[in-house]
């Protein structure tokens, strides 16, 4: 009987020369931080075995031109549309990150309104939506702790972009987009619930998720973990960091 074909191994993606970045996907990598463990266990009591872990975080380096594809016409009309209002394009945006095929304009944040306006209004780029903000905290990013990601889309021209803005924990104000994209209205709440960001002009930035006295904004990486006690059928059950303890 003959033995049936033996089919190579199928091989992951070397990921060791960039990082979290897999080799082959265009863009260069910057090692920005080693990190060891998981779950913030730091001592005997890991029963896991993942307080063994090393991971490297490599972030994509700024893109040069040419971009390619249609990113250099989006940057060719933001630029147009900036000169208009009185800004240069190196003044409104600090770089152009792309990665994946995915494009990611770094906006200096006062310049963010000229920016959408830009987006928006002008005819060859004609971003009609925008999906949404997000907030991200990187504690070690001196100066620019905080981060602001937006999701805008041209259903004219078929075109994705992200705008990313930034702003340092000694003074986390953005200004607010809700006059220019009306659906970010409670997109920007939930952000300043969570994180903390605070859009000014907003028409009432107030807490969305979280009740109106809850200190702090959970999704910030320095938040504690843990929780609060609830009561069940007349028992009290600890928060979950308090529960068990294995050292």
């Amino acid at each position: 009987m003959t033995p049936p074909d033996v089919q190579p191994e199928e091989t992951s993606p070397d990921r060791t020369a960039t990082g979290n970045l897999p080799v082959g996907t265009g863009a260069e990598a910057e090692i920005v931080d080693v990190r060891s463990g998981m779950f913030g266990v730091r001592d005997t009591g890991d029963t896991s075995g993942y307080g063994g872990l090393v991971r490297t975080v490599a972030l994509p380096v700024p893109s040069i031109r040419p971009f390619g594809g249609d990113t250099d016409l989006v940057a060719d009309r933001i630029t147009a549309a900036l000169a208009v209002q009185g800004v240069t394009f190196d003044q409104a945006v600090e770089k152009v990150v792309i990665d994946r095929g995915e494009v990611t304009f770094y906006v200096r944040r006062e310049s963010l309104p000229a920016v959408a306006h830009s987006l928006r209004d002008d005819p060859d780029l004609r971003f009609e939506q925008c999906s949404g903000v997000s907030g991200v905290h990187y504690p070690q990013d001196a100066g620019r702790e905080l981060h602001a990601v937006y999701h805008f889309l041209s259903i004219t021209h078929s075109r994705r972009v992200r705008v990313e803005v930034t702003a340092p924990d000694a003074d986390p104000h953005i200004p607010s987009l809700v006059g220019i994209y009306p659906t970010l209205d409670w997109h920007e709440r939930e952000t300043w619930d969570f994180f903390g960001l605070q859009f000014d002009g907003h028409p009432a930035l107030t807490r969305i998720q979280m009740p109106d006295d809850w200190p702090g904004h959970p999704q910030r990486k320095d938040y504690p973990l843990g929780g609060i006690p609830v009561e069940y059928k007349g028992a009290t059950i600890p928060p979950p960091d308090t529960r068990r303890s294995y050292s």
